[in-house]
């Protein structure tokens, strides 16, 4: 059970500007507040790499979901690593993170690419997508494509994240997607040809 006193503090510390209550909270035994104390000290403007690299590899995933969120805007932070986590939540936010950050490095697009395209989890594979979308580079767009084919929610991030690309298999799968069964496929695919 979460203890909710404890992890008040941390969120108040985050709010208040304590920076040592909120470190204090980094080492708790509640994954929660541990979670909460360094989503404070992101709050804080203060959470560094070593923060972030030691949230990464905690056992809980709760907190290294968290890392993930915080690592986003924390330079020095690697998490390509994370698109390999068991825990498909943390491959989701590791996607979204990495999609967040300016100037991807080949690496981060080849197994974003690789999530995209063969991981089980559909959440996964959708996050992926969106991820590259947002990146705009040529090599994410084979993944992209080759999504523009999968679940209709995949569908949908596919067509959307086809904005930044042009070419005739771009124009190729949009039209494909303007005749989609899904209709928010087919309204995405619309709305990207207006």
């Amino acid at each position: 059970m979460v203890d909710r006193s404890r992890r008040r503090a941390a969120a108040v510390a985050g709010h208040s500007g304590d920076e040592a209550g909120a470190r204090a909270l980094l080492d708790d035994p509640d994954p929660v507040v541990r979670a909460t104390a360094l989503g404070a000290l992101a709050r804080l403007g203060v959470a560094g790499a070593g923060d972030v690299g030691r949230a990464l590899a905690d056992p809980s995933p709760e907190v290294r979901r968290r890392a993930c969120q915080v690592g986003a805007g924390v330079a020095g932070v690697d998490l390509v690593a994370m698109l390999d986590d068991p825990d498909a939540g943390v491959v989701e936010v590791a996607a979204w993170a990495l999609g967040e950050r300016a100037g991807a490095s080949g690496e981060s697009i080849a197994r974003l690419s690789s999530v995209a395209t063969g991981h089980d989890d559909p959440l996964c594979r959708e996050a992926a997508v969106a991820a590259l979308g947002a990146i705009g580079d040529e090599r994410g767009l084979p993944a992209i494509l080759a999504a523009a084919r999968d679940k209709p929610a995949i569908r949908r991030r596919a067509v959307i994240a086809l904005a930044p690309f042009e070419g005739p298999e771009v124009d190729a799968a949009l039209n494909r997607a303007r005749e989609d069964r899904d209709w928010q496929v087919r309204q995405a695919a619309e709305d990207l040809s207006s």
